[in-house]
């Protein structure tokens, strides 16, 4: 048996049931759920605060009287699609607060009536009832909205019994249909009736009472033969007078193409406005067509074919296209039915909404004049369309507002011509193959545009300004970039989402400021300086980026693959080039004062003096070689200084050496001199002897002292071939005005500033040590055995603790 589906809202009102039993705090309710777990009988102990019980699809065959006795609260009970012969409504009276009740699709034959006061809700469909299960107490429910009945004969007499009650839907789920006494339905008083037919039944007289009964008529499993129709053709105008049904609805209709042909002529003189056909098998050959339908007379607007099949199909194209374009009707749709073509007359038609939607409809349909002046509303998704053009060319004689082509094979030349009308509004193109061309054929006033799946790689900038443009859609196709506004400078909603997209253009933020909801998520984002501004608006925009942020992730560079936009830091110093230059030259500026304040508070230029006299000394020690340190030598140091600076020498620079290593030895000219040899072979002799030589430069040395060394320098020329062996220190400032013309090499010596100076600030001393250490730096191990201790232990001795040659000589 063929039941249309809509009967299970019936049995099952009840949803977001659980398995057991679950309670609802905020409405102390108790829903309890035992279906299809084949049980027998009912389940004893239930809860006594249950308000819900579902027992559906289960065995059970009888009820007994203390089933339900402890469910005060019950409000709910479902028993549909069981095995039930026999029901006693009784069985129910302590149930006071029950309200819906559905026993449907059981094999119920008997009732026992019991007026139950509060019930609403009473199902008794699809029962093997010989005659229709209505009494006296049935009528005595006063509260009762819904009612499903079913029984093998339908008498007057039944209905009689609660015609008084005001009905809000009745539903006959008929298993077997043997009598049916014309009128019957009539008597009722109810706002839909739903009828479902068992198969071969006479259909005809219940469309005839039907249409007479309530104001929504559905009926379900048609299946008709010619001869039941023609007996009522010279009927037809007594249901115009009495018809009450303004939308009728037929589903699961099997017949012939006459047969349909004389419903729609039958319904045409009704009061049905709203006229809908689902799942319609038909075929045969045609003796009825358009030219023998009488279009007079009728109050129809609306008519819907949908999910059409030809069991046979042997008919004139002319006699089905132009049956349904002739009607003169509002609003046709002919959905789901295969078919190639269509045809219109060739005068004006006043309808304003067509929908030839899921058929294999070509562009042969647009190319014949068609005069629709007052369409509003064309649906023709999902065809076989291929030239945008022309459809342009047949909606620019209508008053079309809405659109939709998407679901073809549709695209656009350049140099095709498209005139649309001015009132379009709204479009759908999508899932076709247009490229970017499209958008010049596109309405001017468009302001709804989908254009998604399709071939799109960019938005051209040479197109016609779209300034009523409120929503874009763009999605799935391959665009490299997010597109500007310039020519939409009104544009709302945008959808780039699932493109190629890499960054956004400057043009975007500087034309889309209107903009208030973008999805542009799943796009292979390339997280760099590019996209800064993107992610920021994406991360204050509050709620505009759709899909923000899971849907919005790094494709590149490699080492951001995975990582989502909101999480990716990008300063704007590092993509902001005239910020960073700004910087650079603060910073600069900011250096070179530190520089200059340190140059000028803590005499910056002495320390770097110094440090570049320690790398230069510490590169010569480097290169000093073994027969260099190996040389005859009895001391590691020797020191020449004035009288004048003597308490520096012997307080200051002596114990520093000596702190360093205590085998340090060190050669002072005072009481080691040779009676016998001058002064400057004295001098000389010491510093032969020596592996370094220290001159304390001052003032006072210069006129004392400088005159034995200044002809032993200029014969050896030792300043510039041996430098490495002598160590000036500057005690004291000697300008240069100060020197005797007479000392040519130490005049070239102060000028190249080859001397160690030594700071007036204790503070820096350190520093100074550190350089004449370096300077100083001698193998001990290697220098000790060719030295001569003995002269250090005399000389020690007669100078508490070192040994000394002191050379204190005037010259003259």
């Amino acid at each position: 048996m063929r039941y249309i589906r809509s009967i299970y809202i019936f049995c099952s009102i009840v949803t977001s049931v659980h398995s057991g039993a679950s309670e609802l705090p905020e409405e102390r309710e108790l829903t309890t759920n035992f279906s299809s777990m084949s049980l027998t009988k009912v389940p004893e102990g239930l809860t006594p605060i249950t308000t819900t019980l579902d027992l559906s699809y289960n065995l059970l065959f009888q009820l007994q009287h203390s089933d339900f006795r402890s469910l005060s609260k019950l409000k709910v009970l479902i028993l549909c699609h069981n095995r039930i012969q026999e029901l006693d409504i009784k069985t129910f009276e302590f149930n006071k607060e029950l309200s819906y009740l559905d026993v449907s699709n059981n094999r119920l034959k008997s009732v026992t009536w019991f007026s139950l006061a509060g019930l609403r809700h009473l199902d008794l469909s699809f029962n093997d009832f010989d005659t229709l299960p209505i009494s006296v107490e049935t009528g005595n429910m006063s509260h009762l909205e819904t009612l499903g009945l079913s029984g093998a004969k339908i008498q007057k007499s039944d209905f009689q019994k609660i015609a008084h009650l005001q009905l809000n839907t009745v539903l006959l789920g008929l298993r077997t249909l043997s009598h049916y006494e014309e009128g019957s339905l009539p008597i009722l008083n109810t706002t839909r009736l739903h009828i479902v037919l068992p198969v071969n039944t006479n259909f005809w007289v219940l469309l005839h009472d039907g249409i007479k009964t309530s104001k929504i008529l559905e009926v379900i499993n048609i299946d008709l033969q010619k001869s039941q129709f023609t007996s009522y053709e010279s009927q037809q105008n007594p249901i115009l007078e009495n018809a009450k049904t303004s939308i009728l609805l037929l589903n699961k209709v099997d017949l012939s193409w006459d047969d349909l042909f004389l419903i729609f002529q039958l319904v045409w003189h009704t009061s049905v406005e709203y006229f809908q056909i689902q799942h319609v098998t038909f075929g045969g050959k045609v003796y009825l067509d358009h030219n023998s339908f009488d279009y007079s007379n009728s109050v129809m607007r609306t008519i819907k074919l949908e999910h059409v099949h030809f069991r046979i199909f042997n008919i004139p194209q002319e006699s089905v296209y132009l049956l349904f374009t002739k009607m003169d009707i509002e609003n046709l749709t002919i959905s789901d039915a295969q078919m190639p073509h269509m045809l219109f007359p060739v005068y004006p038609t006043r309808f304003q909404y067509l929908n030839f939607a899921n058929n294999i409809l070509t562009d042969d349909v647009f190319k014949k004049s068609i005069q629709l002046p007052h369409l509003k509303t064309l649906i023709l998704k999902d065809n076989k369309l291929e030239t945008l053009s022309l459809v342009s060319h047949f909606a620019s004689n209508t008053s079309l507002r809405h659109l939709d082509l998407s679901e073809n094979l549709l695209q656009h030349e350049n140099d095709e011509n498209c005139l649309w009308p001015e009132t379009l509004v709204t479009m759908n193109l999508s899932f076709n193959k247009f490229a970017d061309s499209v958008f010049g054929c596109l309405p001017r006033n468009i302001q709804i545009l989908d254009l998604n799946s399709n071939k799109i790689q960019t938005v051209p900038k040479a197109i016609t300004h779209l300034t009523s443009l409120r929503e874009l859609n763009l999605a799935f196709n391959f665009l490299t970039d997010l597109p500007g506004c310039s020519h939409f400078r009104r544009l709302l909603v945008l959808n780039v989402e699932m493109n190629l997209i890499l960054s956004s253009s400057l043009d975007f933020f500087q034309s889309c400021q209107e903009v208030k909801i973008l999805n542009a998520g799943r796009n292979p984002f390339r997280c760099t300086c590019e996209l800064r501004d993107f992610i920021q608006l994406g991360k204050y925009s509050e709620g505009m980026m759709v899909g923000w942020s899971d849907s919005y992730i790094c494709e590149f560079p490699l080492n951001l693959k995975g990582t989502q936009l909101k999480d990716v830091h990008l300063p704007e110093i590092s993509c902001n080039t005239g910020l960073l230059i700004v910087t650079i030259v603060v910073v600069m500026l900011v250096l070179g004062m530190a520089v200059a304040f340190c140059c000028l508070h803590f005499d910056l230029p002495w320390y770097l003096r110094m440090l570049h006299q320690w790398t230069q000394t510490w590169l010569r020690v480097r290169k000093t070689t073994q027969e260099q340190l190996k040389r005859s030598v009895q001391f590691h140091v020797f020191i020449s200084y004035s009288e004048h600076d003597s308490a520096w020498v012997k307080y200051e620079l002596i114990p520093s050496l000596e702190k360093e290593d205590g085998s340090v030895l060190i050669c002072l000219h005072e009481g080691n001199s040779d009676p016998g040899k001058s002064m400057t072979e004295d001098t000389i002799n010491c510093i032969e002897k020596s592996y370094k030589s220290i001159f304390v430069l001052s003032p006072s040395f210069v006129q004392t002292e400088w005159c034995h060394y200044e002809p032993y320098f200029a014969h050896h020329n030792l300043f510039h071939e041996s430098l490495d062996y002598i160590i000036l220190i500057l005690l004291e400032p000697i300008p240069l005005y100060c020197i005797p013309t007479r000392y040519p090499e130490l005049k070239a010596l102060m000028e190249k500033k080859a001397y160690l100076e030594w700071p007036k600030d204790r503070r820096k001393c350190g520093l100074f040590w550190a350089n004449l250490r370096a300077a100083l730096h001698v193998n001990l191990l290697d220098t000790r055995g060719t030295c001569e201790l003995q002269t250090f232990t005399e000389l020690n001795e007669g100078f508490g603790g070192s040994a000394i040659s002191l050379i204190r000589t005037d010259c003259l």
